[in-house]
């Protein structure tokens, strides 16, 4: 084989390698944008027992192509007290078995699939009139692309079976199960995805150009890639998010480093899975997570005891820096510049009352005075900053802006008042309802809880979705996050329907908390409303945006 053909067929593997990365991850973003606040209220309703934990990390995985994805969502759960540790770490461990699922499908090879899932999937996502109906249209098309770029692969990998050097290299990796291992891990980490590692590691297999034992230890790396891929992804988050990602790590990297040397000493072990390549090491990535599943699930408790032990929380010291304002008079002179600091002081404004809102939820079921005068303090000092942006600006304008950056300057006024009604909500009613609560002596009925659970997690989502939106000015995101506030302001007339009609069942609990529980509803549709502003001024400016609704012809 020449050396022009050579490269040509690296650059072909390369591309269609890209290609799946991509696909999987088209996947992932269509069932996050259009199915993320359903798959969060899902995922906290699996806390009531082991086995629908596990079942459900393994829905997720599935729906989301990713077990990343899902230990990123799981752990914000964990990091706000919505669910425990221990209930955490099973559902990664269900996910990582939804995971290898998702390979085990995205393997069969059904032809007619390609075109049909492009066409549906293009008609859906051009013609679609709702945000989630394109995003389905998004995933078929994702999916489409997932099987397009396996047959580029085993296309682009043809000639180099009868490649001597290419022979030689994956038999070296054959008897060298280390370098094969950890070839894996790195290029699973490096793609940020274990599915896209293992479809590209089991396809090489099936095309006999990785021998059975090499594409093994490669598929165990990646499974240890994909545990560093969810670390390094909540690398900051808080202690109890951290325990149960690094548990996962620990369990299924040190797991699959125990597979691989189980391998790498006895190599006929892979028969028993498989008469072919491919065969072999797909079922080895979904028997060694089944496997993991069952030795460790019923264990989980002393597990997350030993983490709790080792990974405890550190005293802050006195000499902690202080929290130092943003908004620079020195820049005054610099109206670009001061802009900036005024958007980097707004995004702290409102991570501090997303924080507030994730507080404030457990007081509606046990009353806590030093969260509640932290969340007390945390409004004034909004407040504070809401006032110190406001002067900062007017001062701004006082030196004379431009058109733009006057309408910029404009617009981080209003968002910063939408925050501060915002932060008004959760600290002057939402506050005061948990309070009336725990004074009275009375509780919501199991299903209004969970309504207002639900309901909360729903605003969470788009909370966390507009701070995105503050930081990355995407239009896409903008749009997503407007559209939501009209899915929002639905959902709250459902529940209160559904409220009115446990009163007129005569519901004990429901009567005694009736105002606490549609004022609760309405002050987090609120929140809901501050927080979508955000996307107002993006959208105008790209004309999305009518006076009164979204427009209906742009995708």
């Amino acid at each position: 084989m020449s050396e022009p053909h050579a490269i040509q067929i690296i650059i072909q593997i390369a591309g269609a390698a890209a290609l799946l990365i991509w696909a999987v991850r088209l996947v992932r973003t269509g069932v996050e944008r259009g199915f993320a606040a359903p798959l969060r209220i899902w995922l906290r309703h699996s806390a009531k027992n082991r086995l629908l934990a596990v079942g459900t990390g393994m829905g997720a995985a599935v729906f989301l192509q990713s077990a990343t994805a899902v230990a990123v969502l799981v752990s914000n759960f964990v990091a706000k007290g919505g669910l425990a540790t221990a209930t955490g770490l099973v559902i990664l461990l269900g996910a990582d078995v939804g995971s290898a699922l998702v390979t085990q499908l995205l393997m069969v090879r059904q032809p007619i699939l390609i075109p049909v899932l492009l066409l549906f999937g293009v008609t859906i996502f051009l013609r679609g009139e709702g945000s989630n109906t394109r995003q389905i249209g998004r995933i078929l098309i994702g999916l489409a692309l997932i099987f397009v770029s396996l047959d580029m692969i085993r296309d682009a990998t043809q000639p180099m079976m009868s490649n001597v050097g290419t022979k030689a290299i994956m038999a070296y990796l054959g008897r060298d199960l280390f370098t094969a291992f950890v070839i894996g891990a790195v290029f699973a980490w490096g793609v940020h995805s274990s599915v896209a590692a293992v479809l590209l590691f089991v396809t090489l297999a099936g095309q006999s150009i990785l021998p059975a034992p090499a594409a093994a230890a490669m598929i165990l790396g990646a499974n240890l890639g994909g545990g560093l891929i969810a670390y390094g992804l909540t690398y900051t988050a808080p202690l109890a998010a951290r325990r149960m990602v690094m548990a996962n790590l620990i369990l299924r990297g040190g797991g699959a480093i125990v597979a691989a040397l189980t391998i790498a000493v006895m190599p006929e072990l892979l028969l028993y899975l498989g008469a072919a390549p491919a065969q072999q090491s797909i079922n080895l990535h979904l028997a060694f997570n089944v496997i993991l599943v069952v030795l460790t699930v019923p264990i989980v408790g002393p597990i997350t005891s030993v983490f709790s032990y080792f990974m405890s929380e550190r005293t802050v010291s006195n000499g902690m820096l202080d929290e130092v304002s943003l908004l620079d008079p020195a820049l005054l002179d610099r109206p670009k510049r001061a802009i900036d600091c005024a958007a980097r002081e707004l995004l702290g404004m409102g991570q501090k009352i997303e924080k507030m809102l994730n507080a404030v939820d457990p007081l509606y079921d046990q009353w806590n005075a030093s969260t509640a005068n932290m969340i007390e303090e945390q409004d004034r000092a909004i407040k504070q900053t809401h006032l110190d942006i406001k002067l900062y600006l007017a001062r701004l304008g006082q030196k004379g802006l431009d058109e733009q950056l006057s309408q910029r300057s404009m617009e981080l006024a209003s968002i910063s008042s939408s925050l501060d009604s915002a932060s008004d909500a959760i600290a002057r009613i939402m506050l005061d309802l948990a309070r009336r609560l725990d004074v009275q002596k009375v509780q919501f009925s199991q299903q209004g809880r969970n309504e207002i659970r639900d309901f909360t997690d729903r605003v969470q989502s788009n909370v966390q979705l507009a701070l995105n939106v503050m930081m990355n000015q995407n239009p896409a995101e903008a749009r997503e996050l407007v559209a939501a506030k009209e899915t929002i302001r639905k959902v709250e007339q459902k529940l209160q329907r559904s409220h009115i009609g446990r009163l007129r069942e005569g519901l004990a609990e429901s009567i005694e908390t009736s105002n606490i529980h549609q004022e609760t509803l309405r002050a987090l549709k609120q929140i809901n409303t501050a927080f979508s502003m955000v996307g107002h001024p993006i959208l105008t400016r790209t004309g999305d945006l009518l006076k009164s609704r979204l427009t209906q012809d742009r995708l």
